[in-house]
């Protein structure tokens, strides 16, 4: 969502923001390859008009089809393809920080964002397809392997 909306807040025009849109959800559920082929023939299509846009949306591209590369389950898929695991503790850091208004040093700092994460884990949930994250590790065994092998060619 967060790319998304960088990319399409670049646009000024109504009807490229939609098609816009509509092409890079239809990219994500692509597999990777193809997807980020679709990616770039919009960056493309975007580069005259909105050179800003086409440079967000090529920025990170590999990145952003990390979990296709892995083929996890849709329910492992649509919840580790969102920021949300990231942004709820970090959410929580800050609330619990706001009223510090002087660090002492850095272990005050540490301490404080140990409590924010604390404070955070009270409320954390299930990951949604929790009981596939097998697949997950046997996918980053996979990966793993893969870079191993890689190394001792290389």
């Amino acid at each position: 969502m967060h790319k998304v909306r960088n990319v399409t807040e670049r646009i000024n025009n109504k009807t490229v923001k939609v098609q816009t849109k509509a092409v890079m959800h239809a990219a994500y559920k692509l597999p990777a390859k193809e997807g980020m082929h679709r990616l770039k023939q919009q960056a493309e299509w975007l580069k005259r008009d909105y050179p800003d846009a086409a440079a967000s949306l090529l920025e990170g591209l590999e990145e952003m089809f990390t979990v296709n590369h892995l083929a996890l389950t849709p329910a492992l898929m649509r919840c580790l393809s969102s920021t949300n695991i990231i942004e709820n503790p970090n959410g929580a850091v800050r609330r619990v920080t706001r009223r510090v208004s002087r660090y002492r040093d850095a272990d005050m700092a540490l301490r404080w964002t140990a409590m924010g994460f604390l404070e955070a884990e009270k409320s954390f949930r299930k990951i949604q397809g929790v009981k596939d994250l097998w697949v997950l590790a046997t996918a980053l065994g996979r990966n793993a392997q893969r870079v191993d092998e890689n190394r001792s060619v290389a």
